[in-house]
């Protein structure tokens, strides 16, 4: 009876998760570069005093990104990039460490620091990359950054700034983090992707298909009933049992 009780509670655990999952793809449908959440139900195995006990993983440690890559949709402003193919771009995360990111709107802030849409700044060679103020940034399609200073003479060459660091994900763990960034396992970075190429003035949009979205809502929430059932039984089994064991008197 604990078992079936203990097993309906962490399916409706884990349908929970992924209905939170799959409000948080829905609400980013529109977000430049994101990349949706996606819960996969794995059984792991625990130890308890009479053997061993089967239950869902939770979700954070199942949850993870949908890799496929979003539409191309051109803009024509300088900042923006768009990156074909399976590269990221390495950015610099809050707690310091090093992350991933596709989101390529980019902006320079007052102090001279090139940082995507949702702020985490930009990494190049040699760390964050710092902009001095300059007429015109320019990106090329190998992620080097140029600019003409302010005050050059006209027809003045572009002097190269740095390089945004494009990484390679391929044959490495990684995993989505709560703030939308891909992340290392258990720490450490991806190496550089010397061939990745960017696309400048186009960016690349959600990979979130609403229709699957709205499809996988509503078979989960279909999941948690069933469980929500399972749970029903389980306490009525429990009281025609207790009813059994009462003594007349």
């Amino acid at each position: 009876m604990d078992r079936m009780v203990y097993t309906a509670l962490s399916g409706l655990k884990s349908q929970m998760s992924a209905q939170a999952a799959i409000a948080n793809n829905i609400a980013n449908a529109a977000t430049t570069g994101f990349r949706a959440d996606r819960v996969s139900f794995q059984q792991m195995m625990l130890k308890g005093g009479t053997g061993h006990e089967s239950r869902a993983a939770s979700s954070e440690e199942v949850k993870d990104a949908d890799r496929r890559a979003g539409s191309i949709q051109q803009t024509g402003r300088d900042l923006d990039i768009a990156i074909p193919g399976a590269s990221w771009m390495a950015v610099q995360a809050t707690d310091g460490t090093e992350a991933y990111t596709r989101r390529g709107d980019l902006r320079i802030t007052e102090s001279g620091v090139l940082e995507t849409g949702d702020g985490f700044p930009v990494m190049g060679s040699g760390g964050p990359i710092t902009v001095p103020p300059a007429q015109k940034v320019m990106i090329s399609d190998d992620g080097t950054l140029s600019i003409i200073p302010m005050g050059a003479e006209p027809g003045a060459p572009a002097q190269v700034i740095d390089r945004i660091r494009l990484a390679s994900a391929e044959g490495t763990d990684t995993v989505k983090g709560l703030d939308n960034l891909l992340h290392v396992r258990g720490g450490g970075v991806l190496p550089e992707d010397m061939n990745a190429k960017v696309q400048v003035g186009a960016l690349e949009q959600s990979n979130v298909n609403l229709t699957e979205a709205l499809v996988d809502m509503i078979e989960n929430q279909r999941s948690y009933e069933i469980q929500g059932s399972l749970l029903k039984e389980a306490k009525s089994l429990d009281e025609s049992s207790a009813s059994l064991m009462r003594l007349p008197g």
